[in-house]
């Protein structure tokens, strides 16, 4: 089994969420009201798998024809999930190790608003922030990377550390305007 990685915070993914942005945004046009970095790789300093991870913020999620023709089109991946209904989520390239993963969301929903509310949490606190790596560091070994379920399995492991987290953040009036 080769297990998840965490590496080292790289100061060139904040440039590659921005190329990929780009893309993204012409293919969309004005389908997608605002497009973010999030996730630990939208965090300074913070250890991560190196997969940027993208929310893009349309109108309504429903029906998903409206935009993931484009998002196939740049090589992105749909991934049929129960979260379809209010998260659809993508990924390129088609195998594993992924790049970049795509995550759409209503404008203004309660789900754009929890995953803002955690980065810029964790771009705040850097004393949550490290706990976050140290757990992720933790966990990483015990889930093999190209196994889907196992990805998803150490996604559910960091679950109640991320609830805790967005609790604090919107507790504590996160996301703040554009951070």
């Amino acid at each position: 089994m080769t297990p998840l990685e965490i590496i080292p915070y790289d100061p060139a993914w904040p440039a590659g969420f921005e190329r990929e942005r780009t893309r993204i945004a012409a293919a969309l046009g004005p389908i997608a009201l605002r497009i973010d970095h999030h996730g630990s790789t939208a965090v300074p300093g913070l250890a991560a798998k190196p997969v940027i991870d993208i929310q893009v913020s349309v109108a309504a999620v429903q029906p998903m024809d409206r935009y993931q023709a484009a998002l196939e089109g740049l090589g992105y991946l749909h991934l049929p999930h129960p979260d379809d209904a209010f998260c659809p989520y993508f990924h390129r390239p088609h195998t594993w190790p992924h790049s970049h993963h795509v995550h759409v969301v209503a404008a203004g929903g309660a789900e754009e608003t929890r995953t803002l509310a955690f980065r810029d949490y964790l771009r705040a606190h850097a004393d949550v922030a490290a706990a976050y790596a140290d757990l992720k560091r933790t966990l990483a070994p015990r889930f093999a990377a190209g196994d889907a379920e196992a990805r998803q399995a150490y996604a559910d492991a960091k679950g109640a550390f991320i609830e805790g987290a967005i609790a604090a953040a919107l507790a504590a009036g996160h996301p703040r305007a554009r951070e």
